[in-house]
């Protein structure tokens, strides 16, 4: 399928900033704006919504930057648990260090860093210890007291007031964090509660991508939504408070229409008077429906994205990461749209590619893994693994190969080369595995760069991978996905291991 986009991302960064901006005014300029999703690198609104900057919110911030101070929250909890960010294969509490690194590469520092919910943990202790060691500024909040039922507990000064109140200077504090759960709507609260006590009339809103609040509940984009939080059970659903409030259909999901009445009377208590908003639509700040250009290129890359979601979620599952019901739940909304993971174009290749491989080797026992990757043009090419090299070696090779226009019959990888990196491996580290691995080939091809025109001319090609469609037939080894993950391809993979061991490295 030749990549189109259907996202006008200018338009979006223009409207979303004028959005905030009129919030901003209308709470006597100071407004603590939560920001839900992610604040970097958001891959899934890219895919879903092609044409998508993943870091168009980073230069909508960089435009507000005179403007905004940032806090960054997480969760104690999450870093007790050492909770993963699946994209980026790290944890929470080192997601937030590289948040971060990337806002100051942007210009932007982070005013102060808040752990929430946060109870002496060891681990927690020893994160807040490295940041303050680090110049950082942290702030610790308890669990508030009396939440979610008990207003009068919450809005006093054993609640929302034990909490150290973070000086910021800009009209608008934008409040993220990695994750759900992050405590960021407490924190924004919290600073309201202690601004009206300073006699300062700031205001709270959130800034959403999904679900787009005007589109259909049932439209792809929306339910792509739902597969990427079926792990915490996230579901949509209309908006009741806003269909009584304006007589207008609006999406929202379960937490935020949950919250809400309990959200109301808070912002009541803390306010003095009538809540700002009628419903929880009413609380975001979401341009994003108004930028869609082309409604079928959107629909479609949904659906792809939800069948990617299953074939992830299959793959958590026989790793023990996610339950047999979140599973079901994304395999129901393939159904509804009436598809077969097979929708997918490469995984038919990349299945095909492995029982080739399986076939020409008949008589030698191994696990043969296939690998297919869909180019921009809507070329697909495959790979399988060999006593050479791991079938996602094998796969990305032929796409360079394909794009530098290098015939078959030359070689990339010089031999002196590959046999130096493999007596390193079983020689020198004693390593059972002499095949390449995606990570060992990207560098065993950067080294016959030096001396072969043909290896320069393919690696240069390597950036035209990015946001490519790749299927394998087994879940990648660690530096497969390392490999794969820096090239910045949408991978999914069948739920079966590359090897019988139980460990790999």
């Amino acid at each position: 399928m030749i990549h189109k986009t259907g996202f006008a991302n200018e338009r979006y960064i223009k409207e979303q900033t004028a959005a905030i901006l009129e919030r901003v005014e209308r709470f006597d300029n100071k407004l603590y704006l939560e920001f839900g999703g992610k604040l970097l690198y958001d891959y899934h609104a890219a895919r879903v919504l092609p044409g998508y900057d993943p870091n168009g919110k980073m230069r909508l911030l960089k435009e507000l930057a005179d403007k905004a101070d940032i806090l960054l929250c997480i969760y104690a909890g999450d870093i007790e648990r050492k909770k993963i960010r699946a994209d980026f294969g790290i944890t929470y509490d080192s997601d937030a260090l590289k948040l971060i690194d990337d806002l100051r590469s942007w210009g932007i520092n982070v005013l102060a860093v808040i752990i929430t919910r946060f109870d002496h943990q060891p681990a927690a202790t020893l994160f807040k210890n490295k940041l303050e060691r680090r110049g950082i500024q942290v702030f610790t909040h308890r669990y508030t007291k009396g939440y979610p039922t008990d207003v009068e507990l919450i809005v006093s000064d054993e609640g929302y007031g034990a909490n150290k109140y973070i000086e910021t200077k800009k009209p608008l504090v934008i409040v993220t964090g990695p994750g759900p759960g992050s405590g960021k709507l407490a924190t924004c609260l919290s600073q309201l509660y202690h601004d009206y006590r300073r006699g300062k009339k700031s205001g709270y809103a959130k800034f959403e991508t999904f679900p787009i609040w005007n589109l259909a509940l049932k439209h792809p984009v929306n339910v792509a939504y739902e597969a990427a939080t079926a792990d915490i059970k996230d579901f949509n659903l209309i908006d009741p408070f806003h269909l009584e409030a304006y007589d207008k259909v609006a999406v929202n999901y379960n937490r935020d229409v949950e919250i809400f009445p309990v959200l109301k009377r808070i912002l009541e208590k803390i306010t003095g008077g009538p809540s700002f908003y009628r419903s929880p639509t009413d609380m975001g700040v979401n341009q994003a429906g108004l930028a869609i250009t082309d409604d079928e290129v959107v629909r479609e890359a949904a659906k792809q994205e939800v069948i990617r979601r299953y074939f992830r979620y299959r793959c958590e599952y026989v790793m023990g990461f996610s339950d047999k019901e979140t599973v079901q739940r994304v395999e129901l909304f393939i159904k509804d749209f009436a598809l077969e993971p097979e929708y997918r174009r490469v995984v038919e290749p990349a299945r095909e590619a492995a029982r080739l491989a399986q076939e020409g080797e008949k008589g030698n026992e191994g696990i043969y893994c296939g690998a297919a990757i869909e180019l921009k043009d809507g070329t697909i090419l495959t790979g399988s693994n060999s006593p050479l090299m791991h079938a996602a070696s094998s796969v990305i090779i032929h796409a360079i190969k394909h794009l530098a226009g290098i015939p078959d019959k030359i070689k990339l990888l010089l031999p002196y080369i590959t046999d130096s990196v493999r007596n390193l491996k079983t020689e020198i580290l004693q390593e059972k595995s002499v095949s390449l691995d995606l990570e060992e080939t990207l560098i065993a091809l950067s080294i016959s760069a030096m001396t072969n025109p043909a290896a320069q001319l393919a690696m240069e090609k390597l950036k035209e991978l990015r946001n490519c469609d790749i299927h394998m037939t087994h879940i990648p080894t660690p530096g497969d996905e390392a490999g794969l993950r820096s090239l910045g391809v949408n991978l999914t993979s069948d739920p079966n291991f590359s090897t019988k061991n139980l460990f790999i490295s």
